[in-house]
């Protein structure tokens, strides 16, 4: 049997799509993606999902496109230069007194939380001179407590030893929930997609969505912006700026989902509530929507509100332990965690539209890194040695305002065609509305 077929077998399991995995015809070798973990088979059985989920047509994948999917932001170019740089200083691994700890220091305002909790200047080398003087699980706690985000490097068995991970253990891989009674909506050709989300998961979701032909709106608050050069988040969607924060801009993102099929947000459990988006808000005020809502740790056990990030998620859950060299904590060759709940998050949708469209009610999907983690995790090991996938093949252009943007083409085939992106617009300068 081929390693990808049961966990794919697994995932069109928990999202309910009714297909059998033989459908997806898999062309390649796999050892494009190196790892102790089954990562290459797990990042295929995501994206076989989404291809699954969205046409009954037949489907097909080759396996050093799904590699270079996965790693598609370092295969980004603007004018033929990287336009955006990987991890930051502040981003990275910190030995402390009695092990290490796993920081993201991206965004400016989490870095500035990180020094604040440390009391330290901004500075690589003072950051580290405190943080080898405390225990990891101190540091954890001190930034997060400050508003930062950063995790203790656990092992797998500590991890689930602990209520967080024993919390997210057991949540489904894709939660599903009905609420209301909406009838079923009537739908044109193109589905209107309400993208809330940022970094790369949610927007991995939204671009896919994009490709197979959807509408999509990313909102950006005025006071967050996204980091200049982050193209790879934008492909085939509009972008816009609002603050809903104030009441026009409140109003204005209500009229947007009222002409929305879909919302996907990537904002804490719990944080839209204050804007009158929590799931019974959304059933009653906008009845019939499709919502799919993307964490770090879920929306169960004490870490449900927590900030994190891929990388944090995989110190803290183990995958960084597993992953270790001689050198200390290792990580996974590529961000799989965003990717591959991203691809998930694309086929809750499609799903959801299918169980709306035949069901009525409006439709919740819930899904985190933290629990793909642990799928990961739990998948037997297939352990292959570090290997690089020529990825020049799966490269496309498209003109952007900036400049002529090479990235990574959608993966699949539907019918034999292969998927594209439509466009790319620079940031922040489409109009908020359908």
């Amino acid at each position: 049997m081929e390693p990808w077929l049961n966990p794919l077998s697994e995932a069109l399991g928990t999202l309910g799509v009714d297909r059998d995995p033989a459908e997806l015809a898999v062309t390649g070798d796999l050892g494009h993606l190196g790892s102790r973990l089954p990562v290459e088979e797990t990042a295929i059985a995501c994206v076989g999902a989404a291809l699954l989920a969205a046409t009954r047509r037949p489907v097909e994948l080759a396996t050093g496109h799904v590699a270079a999917a996965m790693r598609s932001e370092a295969h980004l170019r603007l004018d033929g230069e990287p336009p955006l740089d990987g991890f930051a200083p502040m981003s990275r691994f910190w030995r402390a007194a009695d092990g290490w700890v796993r920081t993201h220091g991206n965004y400016p305002w989490h870095r500035e939380a990180l020094v604040r909790a440390l009391g330290t200047p901004d500075d690589v080398e003072a950051v580290a001179s405190a943080i080898g003087e405390l225990p990891a699980r101190e540091v954890e706690s001190r930034v997060v407590e400050a508003g930062g985000i950063a995790a203790a490097v656990r092992t797998p068995q500590e991890w689930l030893a602990e209520p967080p991970g024993r919390a997210v253990a057991a949540q489904p891989l894709v939660g599903t929930d009905r609420v209301g009674d909406a009838a079923p909506r009537s739908r044109g050709d193109r589905i209107r997609v309400l993208d809330l989300t940022r970094v790369i998961a949610g927007p991995v979701c939204t671009r896919f969505l994009a490709a197979l032909g959807a509408d999509v709106l990313r909102i950006d608050p005025p006071h967050r912006p996204e980091r200049p050069g982050s193209y790879d988040t934008l492909l085939g969607k509009r972008t816009a700026v609002l603050d809903a924060d104030e009441p026009e801009g409140l109003a204005l993102l209500h009229e947007l989902l009222a002409g929305a099929d879909v919302l996907v947000h990537g904002y804490r459990p719990g944080a839209l509530r204050r804007f009158g988006l929590g799931a019974e808000e959304l059933a009653e005020r906008h009845p019939g929507l499709v919502v799919v809502s993307l964490s770090a740790w879920g929306t169960a056990g004490p870490w449900g509100e927590r900030r994190g990030f891929d990388s944090i998620v995989q110190a803290a859950s183990g995958i960084a332990t597993v992953e270790s060299t001689s050198d200390g904590p290792g990580a996974l060759p590529c961000q799989l965690l965003d990717h591959g709940t991203g691809y998930l998050c694309a086929a809750a949708v499609l799903d959801g539209l299918r169980r709306q469209s035949e069901a009525g009610g409006t439709w919740l999907r819930e899904l985190s890194l933290a629990r793909t983690a642990h799928w990961l995790l739990g998948r037997p090991r297939a352990e292959r040695p570090p290997a690089s996938a020529d990825a020049e093949r799966w490269l496309t252009g498209l003109d952007s305002p900036d400049g002529r943007i090479t990235a990574v083409a959608p993966p699949g085939r539907i019918d034999g065609k292969a998927l594209t992106w439509p466009f790319i617009h620079a940031y922040g300068t489409d109009e908020p509305r359908w």
